[in-house]
C-alpha cells in the first residue's frame, strides 16, 4: 500500500473522530488554560496517540511482511478492500455480530480505567499517556488503517504507514480540543451521513491498488517476491 494513501484514510475518515474520540479531546485536562498551554497540551496527546498508531502499524506490517514472502501481498490489499465494503453494505445487525471489540472487552475495561486517573493530572506527561491509551481504544477506522499497514508488507513501512495515518487525522482532532463544542449536533450528524459512502470510497482504494494496474501511486505494478530471494 502507498504511503500517501494512508494520509488520505487518515483525513478523509478523520470527521468520524468527532463523535468516537471527540469526548476524550473534549474531556482533556485543559479547560481554563491560555491558548498555547491548550495547543501544546493537545499536540502532546495526539503525540500519544500517533506513537502508539505507529508501534501497532510495525506489528502488522511485519505480519504483511511474512504473508508477502509468498506472493500474498496485493491479494491482501483487494481482501482488505471487499470486507470494507462488506461492512457498508451488510446490515448493521449482521456486522455487529462480527464486532471483534467484544473478544477483548476486558482489555478496553483495563484501558479506560488507566486513563481515567490520568484526567486527574494536568501534566504533559499525562496528557502523552492519555494519548497513548487512546490509541489502544476501539475505533473501526483505525482498523481500516492496520488493514492497510498489513499490505505495506514490511514493519518500518506499517510503523511510518500508521504515523502518516495518525498525522491525517491530526488537524480534526486538534481542532475538537481548541473549539469545544463549538461543532454542533446537527454538523455531527451530517458527518455520521456521509461516513459510509467515505468508508466505501476508501474500500475501493484497497481494491484498485491490489489490482495491479501499473497506475503511478493509485496502482502501482508490484512483482510479488519470491520465496528464495527473501531467504538468502
Amino acid at each position: 500500500m502507498e504511503l500517501w494513501t494512508a494520509f488520505t484514510v487518515g483525513a478523509l475518515g478523520s470527521f468520524h473522530c468527532i463523535g468516537m474520540c471527540g469526548p476524550i479531546a473534549l474531556a482533556l485536562p485543559l479547560k481554563n488554560r491560555d491558548f498555547s498551554t491548550r495547543f501544546f497540551g493537545t499536540a502532546t496527546y495526539n503525540l500519544g496517540r500517533i506513537l502508539t498508531y505507529a508501534l501497532l502499524g510495525s506489528a502488522f506490517g511485519a505480519i504483511g511482511q511474512a504473508l508477502g514472502f509468498i506472493g500474498t501481498q496485493q491479494w491482501i490489499s483487494i481482501t482488505i478492500g471487499v470486507l470494507i465494503l462488506l461492512s457498508v453494505l451488510l446490515p448493521a445487525t449482521f456486522t455487529k455480530k462480527l464486532n471483534p471489540e467484544s473478544f477483548i472487552a476486558k482489555g478496553i475495561g483495563r484501558v479506560k480505567s488507566g486513563m481515567r486517573g490520568l484526567f486527574m493530572s494536568r501534566s504533559y506527561k499525562s496528557l502523552f499517556l492519555i494519548g497513548l491509551l487512546n490509541g489502544l481504544l476501539p475505533c473501526g477506522l483505525v482498523y481500516l488503517a492496520l488493514a492497510g499497514s498489513v499490505a505495506t508488507g514490511h514493519a518500518w513501512s506499517g510503523a511510518a504507514y500508521m504515523a502518516l495515518f495518525g498525522l491525517g487525522t491530526f488537524p480534526i482532532m486538534l481542532s475538537i480540543s481548541l473549539l469545544g463544542n463549538m461543532i454542533g449536533v446537527r454538523v455531527r450528524n451530517q458527518i455520521r451521513r456521509a461516513m459510509p459512502v467515505i468508508i466505501a470510497c476508501i474500500g475501493v482504494l484497497f481494491i484498485v491498488r491490489g489490482l495491479n494496474l501499473g497506475i503511478p501511486y493509485l496502482s502501482p505494478r508490484v512483482t510479488p517476491q519470491r520465496v528464495i530471494e527473501c531467504c538468502h
